[in-house]
């Protein structure tokens, strides 16, 4: 994609990544892709805000060339230091070796750790401004959204918001920048929600705080780091986004995420039974299989549904590793307070169940059904199961968070 001007001498000069499999080195971006946004306001003095991973170094530097010569830059504005913002630095100030770095106290000192970078730096403060010439820059502090360091800057001649990681999203973008072009705006709020709760879901209540404190800027286009420009209802992914941060300490969707996993098929045949109760119950599902389904996709169920079921054998005295894998990231990120059932097979021994508990109750999980069984399931057991599911979807639609 070329570059796109988003109002008069204001530019998105991005570029689409399709080839990196996994972001932050760990979330799959290899169907999908991502986007990292970067945009250039031309005017007296010209200022770039946000910039590109190092890997798309030549197609970052060609959106700029074809707006201005690089070296008429005045000044970068890093919002946010991570390197999928940051990694073309380096060789941008070798081309443009008298442009000013406006960033935090915060991210001067990153700015060093990271790229040894110590001069031509000016430490932005919270509520200052930058005139360009006929535009006008504000900068707002907006710590551990997602990083400490961060900030986002607010034109005022448009009124934009360059969101940074606010209000972002993966996808790469199909031949537009902008939510009122797109065919599929579905797929954007998905991936906005998975990279949500991927990435910035630990840090909710500073995302909130964000919101609360920019809710009286007069943004009319929201311009995050990644994903689609949001021009007419810039809006919808701020109300999504106060929602999702909700969901870290309020009551979530009414619903139960199963996650199973199974070694020879004796858990995963009671799932078959569970599942079909907790639908009998009438409770939305989302079933995931541990063992062949990333956390990445897992997350954003277990973030937004009220409830969880754990479907695990016992694996040498403790709980199937896949399993445990998962409970695990959802510590990470703090999934907190759910309703959840467990159930399982187990062998010659048991042990999962113990260490199921010990993962989940510093979250806060009340634990309120529990049925393990030996070896195969017997059709009594699978019967049993039924009952379990459809017990449990009750408790699930009757229960209220204190």
């Amino acid at each position: 994609m070329p570059a796109v001007e988003i109002k008069p001498d204001i530019y998105w000069i991005g570029v689409n990544d399709r080839t990196t499999d996994l972001f932050e080195g760990f979330w799959p971006i290899s169907r999908d892709g991502v986007s990292y946004n970067s945009y250039l306001i031309k005017d007296k003095e010209n200022a770039i805000i946000d910039l590109s991973k190092a890997i798309k170094t030549d197609i970052f530097f060609d959106h700029i060339a074809e707006v201005i010569d690089i070296s008429q830059i005045n000044y970068v504005i890093i919002n946010h230091m991570e390197p999928d913002h940051t990694g073309v630095l380096r060789t941008l100030r070798k081309l443009a070796p008298d442009l000013t770095i406006l960033c935090t106290e915060k991210a001067k000192t990153m700015l060093k750790d990271f790229y040894a970078i110590t001069t031509n730096i000016e430490v932005i403060r919270d509520g200052q401004c930058l005139s360009l010439g006929r535009k006008e820059l504000k900068f707002f502090e907006t710590p551990f959204v997602h990083w400490p360091e961060t900030m986002v800057t607010f034109e005022t001649s448009q009124n934009i918001l360059f969101s940074c990681d606010a209000f972002g999203g993966y996808g790469a973008l199909r031949g537009t920048i902008f939510d009122d072009q797109c065919n599929d705006l579905d797929f954007y709020i998905k991936e906005s929600l998975r990279y949500y709760v991927n990435i910035v879901a630990k840090f909710s209540r500073p995302t909130l705080n964000a919101i609360e404190k920019l809710k009286r800027v007069p943004v009319e286009i929201i311009a995050p780091a990644h994903g689609l420009i949001w021009r007419k209802q810039p809006g919808l992914i701020v109300e999504l986004y106060k929602k999702w941060a909700g969901y870290a300490t309020g009551e979530a969707e009414k619903g139960v995420t199963l996650i199973y996993g199974s070694m020879y098929g004796n858990t995963e045949m009671m799932m078959n039974s569970v599942a079909l109760g907790l639908s009998h119950g009438g409770i939305p599902v989302d079933i995931f299989d541990a063992a062949r389904t990333h956390p990445s996709y897992i997350l954003p169920s277990l973030w937004t549904k009220s409830a969880v079921v754990i479907g695990a054998p016992t694996y040498e005295v403790g709980l199937f590793p896949p399993v445990a894998q998962i409970l695990e990231m959802a510590a990470l990120k703090r999934v907190i307070n759910k309703k959840a059932a467990m159930f399982g097979s187990f062998g010659w021994s048991g042990g999962a169940l113990r260490a199921i508990k010990n993962i989940i109750e510093p979250l806060k999980w009340d634990l309120a059904d529990i049925f393990e069984f030996q070896g195969g399931p017997t059709l009594k057991d699978l019967k049993k199961g039924h009952e379990f599911g459809v017990e449990f979807a009750k408790k699930v639609l009757s229960f209220k968070k204190s």
